[in-house]
């Protein structure tokens, strides 16, 4: 391969760095990681790549980004995200979140109420494929267990912090699932079950540490928990569609079509309200729409000046073998969501560079997607200054370093994936 022989241009890499000084620089001056919008860092970093390679006349750099996010992959994530904006308008609109949780904790068994929250999180995180809104959704549920029953407040959220970064990791319709199988070139189905096999064990394994940090305190809710089940369905409906290998847009309309009519037949949306409630949705997924675009745009660059190449030339003489493959594609997907604070975006930063290692060493994509979206959501899952963890703290009055203490879910998937890049022989 002509093109891994290449050691590339380490300076074709000058934007990426531009962006990780001006991301990180903000917050540590401020102490906010989101002062400066990452929309904002990121075209500052593409006019650093138009200012480069003198060789290229400004017209060449825009057909060479025109291609770029002409790309059918990239095409296809962006209209699923607005699709998936959509849905996630619509259910949420409609009152699902509540009524899943509300259904979930009162069937529950009292000594396992903690438990059963994270099993909840993992439900509705799967079903909406988003852990901002679990968060969101069910973090003044679980504020109202821990005042009723004596439960710590940050296990409480500790346990829907997990749940939703289950759901984050792999639900075929979250963010960071769609652009890491749309980076690999694999199916959806065939990610979903290379990662699931993998995250189990730590799914379970957090579940049974709940039971037992909890196990000695009863749960008693002195009100009756008020649910509807007919809003529970199109989760039902999306995740059984999901799980079952439909079309990814078929599945996000016909649970958007069926969570607006429940919306309504409820009383939840007007009639009239119904489209506020998907644009609401769709205006939700703008940013990491318009991020994708322009990481594209500046990868295209990147890749054109001989960066990509510099990568793969610095990875490869560190690497030996497929095992060492996966483990450079691992490491450099927890890296870069360190410096970024935001999962998708590394997997839309990483993806390429990991499908180039794939081609070098026999790995298969469904794997590669899998690692990356495993790695970049175990460390977003931790970093305090994570918009999950962020959100989290907010809604609770914790702070995030009370949190992560019982974040057991990021840590043992990560532990599982290295356990299955260490064990796994193809």
């Amino acid at each position: 391969m002509k093109e891994m022989e290449n050691k590339g241009r380490a300076i074709a890499l000058l934007p990426i760095g531009v962006f990780l000084v001006l991301f990180l620089g903000s917050g540590f001056l401020t102490g906010d990681f989101y002062a400066m919008p990452a929309i904002v860092g990121f075209l500052i970093a593409l006019f650093v790549a138009f200012m480069q390679n003198r060789e290229l006349k400004f017209g060449d750099k825009v057909r060479v980004i025109a291609q770029g996010v002409g790309n059918e992959n990239i095409i296809t994530m962006c209209l699923i995200f607005l699709v998936a904006g959509a849905f996630s308008g619509a259910v949420s609109a409609a009152g699902g979140a509540k009524s899943a949780a509300y259904l979930g904790l009162a069937i529950l068994p009292p000594n396992v109420a903690v438990a059963g929250l994270f099993l909840i999180s993992c439900f509705v995180s799967l079903s909406m494929g988003t852990s901002m809104g679990t968060i969101a959704a069910l973090a003044p549920i679980a504020v109202e267990i821990s005042g009723k029953t004596g439960f710590s407040m940050a296990i409480c959220i500790g346990a829907v912090m997990c749940g939703a970064m289950f759901g984050d990791n792999l639900s075929v319709i979250s963010d960071t699932t769609i652009a890491a199988v749309n980076t690999q070139g694999c199916e959806m189905k065939d990610k979903f079950r290379e990662n699931f096999k993998i995250v189990l064990p730590a799914a379970i394994i957090t579940f049974v540490l709940f039971i037992i940090l909890t196990m000695n305190i009863d749960f008693h809710m002195e009100e009756e928990l008020s649910y509807n089940i007919w809003q529970v369905i199109p989760y039902l409906i999306v995740l059984i569609g999901a799980l079952a290998g439909v079309n990814v847009f078929v599945v996000l309309l016909v649970g958007t079509v069926l969570s607006l009519v429940v919306g309504v037949a409820t009383g939840m949306i007007l009639p009239t309200g119904i489209f506020t409630a998907v644009g609401d949705g769709i205006q939700s997924m703008y940013d990491i729409t318009v991020i994708s675009i322009i990481v594209a745009c500046i990868v295209s660059l990147v890749r054109k000046y001989g960066g990509i190449e510099f990568i793969l030339s610095f990875i490869k003489k560190r690497i030996k073998g497929r095992k060492g493959g996966e483990f450079g594609i691992a490491l450099l997907a927890a890296l870069v969501d360190i410096c970024t604070a935001n999962n998708t975006v590394a997997i839309v930063m990483a993806g390429p560079i990991a499908k180039e290692i794939c081609g070098e060493f026999n790995i298969s994509p469904r794997r590669s997607a899998s690692l990356l979206d495993m790695f970049s959501s175990t460390c977003q899952g931790l970093i305090p200054y994570g918009a999950q963890l962020l959100s989290a703290a907010s809604l609770t009055g914790l702070t995030p370093f009370q949190i992560i203490p019982y974040c057991f879910y990021p840590i043992l998937m990560g532990v599982s994936g290295l356990i299955y890049i260490a064990v796994k022989k193809k």
